[in-house]
């Protein structure tokens, strides 16, 4: 077994057909097929199950792919490592954030960091929390900034600030509610995160605790497509955000608190087995100073700061 045969399964995994990953790697897919092949004979299992729509892993497969992704993973961190012992840290730090929170702190992140740790780049991706901590685990990510419903286990984690949850509903002439009673959502027709996701989790408990069928009229994990949802007229979400000024069409919704309060926590995420390269370890201290100043100085609506 070498490293190629580690590089070309992930990519396959990744890419979820051989002729996805062929030209990424780019090798010819016959070859790739044929290195694959001599793997699973090599280890007396069946890694994948190959069919016309593409190529998914097995039970055995999907083990190899965590294991393997996180070899190369800290294969690729050590030239990072070594670099950044002496003189200025550099490498990249891939970094993921639920839909949400990217929205307001991608931005705020990636201008800090180049002024800050100009030699470092960073990958973003956006997904739902419970998904960007699958990918902690397999070293698809190093840091994760997600929301919590109980705290994450299996994980170094560091809580920020924990936030209050919005009804975001279309704008109507008249007087705006200021907070809304959590039972008064079993009249509202609801966009919703689809399953799995925390605060969809969290919902449906509450849901269930108060007796209440929701009325779930459309699903979407991306914080874009709900808001763009209520906009027009569909119905409404429960978001853990109330502002919505720095958004385009911010007048055309409205936030209520709804009481009595329900919150998530924030918190920034990493692998509890493998410790942060020096780059990584560099922008986890540089994202917890971005969210303290947007809670602290920007006064963002519904937060309140765990760290002081």
């Amino acid at each position: 077994m070498q490293l190629r045969h580690l590089r070309y399964f992930v990519k396959i995994v990744e890419a979820g057909s051989f002729s996805r990953a062929a030209a990424l790697i780019p090798v010819a897919q016959p070859a790739l097929s044929q290195q694959i092949a001599a793997l699973e004979e090599e280890l007396g299992v069946v890694l994948l199950h190959r069919s016309a729509r593409g190529a998914r892993p097995t039970a055995a497969g999907a083990a190899f792919y965590t294991e393997a992704a996180s070899i190369l993973s800290r294969m690729e961190r050590i030239p990072q490592i070594v670099r950044s012992l002496d003189g200025e840290i550099q490498g990249v730090v891939r970094i993921g954030m639920s839909s949400t929170l990217a929205s307001f702190l991608a931005g705020e992140l990636m201008e800090k960091c180049r002024a800050v740790l100009p030699k470092i780049s960073l990958r973003f991706s956006s997904d739902a929390s419970g998904q960007l901590g699958a990918r902690i685990r397999d070293s698809s990510l190093d840091l994760a900034l997600v929301f919590e419903d109980q705290p994450t286990t299996g994980f170094a984690r560091e809580p920020l600030f924990r936030q209050r949850l919005f009804v975001v509903s279309p704008c109507k002439p008249g007087r705006r509610p200021t907070a809304l009673r959590f039972e008064r959502l079993a009249d509202m027709p609801l966009i919703l995160p689809a399953h799995p996701n925390i605060t969809r989790g969290m919902l449906d408990r509450l849901f269930s605790e108060a007796g209440i069928v929701p009325q779930v009229v459309a699903e979407t994990e991306v914080f874009s497509g709900m808001l763009s949802a209520v906009q027009a007229g569909i119905g409404h979400t429960i978001l853990p955000r109330g502002d919505f000024s720095g958004l385009p069409g911010r007048a055309m919704v409205s936030a209520a608190l709804i009481e009595p309060p329900v919150y998530l926590t924030a918190a920034v995420i990493a692998s509890a087995d493998v410790p942060l390269a020096p780059p990584a370890e560099a922008v986890r201290g540089l994202l917890s100073d971005v969210v303290m100043q947007q809670v602290r100085e920007k006064g963002l609506a519904g937060a309140e700061l765990l760290t002081p």
